[in-house]
């Protein structure tokens, strides 16, 4: 599994990232984690609002920080 947190490195932003690698690791799933910080890569996803959080070319979440709860329904889905 890929996930890309996107963010121009804000305090929301790691929040967010946080948020992701701690249910990344109580799930267990096998996933490789990359902060995305470039805005024309972030465009590039069809995000104007951060942060936003990419899984598998998918995008699940914008502008709001997610919940882990919220994260960890991603992952098993």
């Amino acid at each position: 599994m890929e996930i890309k947190v996107l963010g121009p490195g804000c305090q929301r932003c790691k929040n967010t990232e946080d948020i992701v690698r701690e249910a990344v690791a109580e799930t267990g799933v096998d996933a490789q984690i990359e902060k995305v910080t470039d805005p024309m890569k972030i465009a590039g996803y069809g995000v104007f609002g951060t942060p936003a959080v990419v899984i598998d070319g998918t995008v699940k979440c914008v502008g709001k920080i997610p919940g882990k709860d919220e994260v960890k329904g991603w992952l098993k889905s």
